[in-house]
């Protein structure tokens, strides 16, 4: 019995209580009361024991961080006691949970897990190896961030090279762009690939341009096999995680032996920077930064809050031409090079991101930490998906 499901003993154990009182009924009950009895009876047995199975969480971990859920299940707003969550830990005694509609794929690849949940409040989210990578309702805060800023400062941008990338959004942002010419986008995971070109259909046009050249393969092994050069570099990476091999392409060697000798003489290389709120930026994002001052002349970091990330996000510009920003001048261009309508930043709020608080000034000041393989810095973290 105790390899049996909770409910289930529960069950089994309410019948047999009902057949000895059924029976003891029988014989004790006058007969033209006895149909009445017994169906108030039964209605009664099984009402509490559905009271009893509600509320109570049942779950069943495994390795790709998720539980054993139907993946198909969609729950309704009447049945809360039922409903599906996704529960991601920021640190070891923070979490933060989205209520979910269902799970809608899962997809496992050579290299990592790949989930999409359709989340009740910030609509489909991307998840792979149990961390929430982006969520419809606010993705374009990142991504716009992470793009239009440096194709705003260029003076002329034709090529960009994005590292990673593999959902479509930052090609998407990037092909906006009337004078881009090519964007490669290059990223790992075939499967990730596939898996974004098919869901997230916000990007299906995105990955159908013919200016978009997609590639399959190690980011540091596809820039050094180039002979061409770019007049932006992208780091659309995953978090630097320890065990990961992302946080090779946050360091020192990789920026300055990989990463510059491929950017032309006006090149722009950008990358996102991890959680950059007050209690977060020593993390790595202060790192990040300190690391490319070793590398290049003009560095110059932002930050912005992206709502389903639960904190402020930063991303980090380089160069060694000047990175100059004029609020007149970025809304003008805005308005000369970009197809549609940008949805978060105009040239007030680019310039006000760059404007960081004092405390994460100070941190920025005074960070003397350089990133390397042996001395890296890893952001903590995880999620999992369960019914509570």
């Amino acid at each position: 019995m105790q390899n049996l499901p909770l409910f289930l003993f529960l069950f089994l154990f309410l019948c047999y209580k009902i057949s000895s009182l059924s029976a003891h009924l029988v014989l004790t009950t006058p007969s033209f009361l006895l149909p009445t009895l017994l169906v108030l009876f039964y209605s009664a047995s099984l009402s509490l024991f559905l009271l009893s199975s509600m509320g109570k969480a049942v779950e069943v971990f495994h390795s790709n961080g998720f539980s054993d859920i139907n993946p198909n299940l969609v729950l309704d707003d009447d049945n809360q006691n039922k409903c599906c969550w996704y529960e991601e830990e920021i640190d070891e005694d923070l979490k933060w949970s989205f209520a979910l509609n269902s799970i809608l794929h899962r997809g496992t690849s050579e290299y990592q897990n790949i989930a999409l949940l359709d989340t009740k409040h910030f609509g489909k989210v991307l998840v792979i190896d149990g961390k929430m990578q982006s969520a419809e309702m606010d993705e374009f805060v990142y991504h716009e961030c992470l793009i239009h800023p440096p194709l705003l400062i260029h003076p002329n941008p034709r090529t960009v090279f994005i590292m990673g990338g593999g959902e479509g959004s930052a090609a998407r942002e990037a092909l906006k762009h009337k004078a881009i010419e090519k964007v490669v986008m290059c990223d790992i995971d075939q499967e990730v690939v596939d898996f974004c070109r098919r869901y997230l259909t916000a990007n299906q046009e995105a990955f159908c341009d013919k200016k978009l050249h997609l590639v399959i393969n190690d980011a540091k092994a596809e820039l050094e096999g180039r002979e061409e050069k770019f007049d932006l570099i992208v780091g659309d990476l995953a978090d630097p995680v320890e065990g990961g091999p992302c946080y090779q392409l946050y360091t020192k060697s990789f920026y300055e032996l990989v990463v510059k000798p491929k950017l032309n003489d006006n090149g722009i290389f950008v990358t996102q920077a991890g959680p950059a709120g007050v209690l977060t930026h020593k993390d790595v994002f202060s790192s990040i930064y300190n690391t490319l001052k070793h590398v290049f002349k003009y560095v110059l970091p932002y930050t912005a809050h992206v709502p389903s990330f639960a904190d402020t996000w930063g991303w980090v510009m380089a160069s060694d031409q000047p990175l100059s920003l004029d609020v007149k001048q970025i809304d003008s261009r805005i308005e000369e090079r970009i197809t549609g309508e940008l949805l978060y930043l105009n040239g007030a709020s680019l310039l006000s991101s760059t404007t960081m608080n004092k405390s994460v000034y100070l941190s920025l000041l005074n960070e003397t930490h350089v990133y390397t393989e042996e001395d890296a810095r890893f952001i903590h973290g995880h999620g999992v998906a369960y019914r509570g």
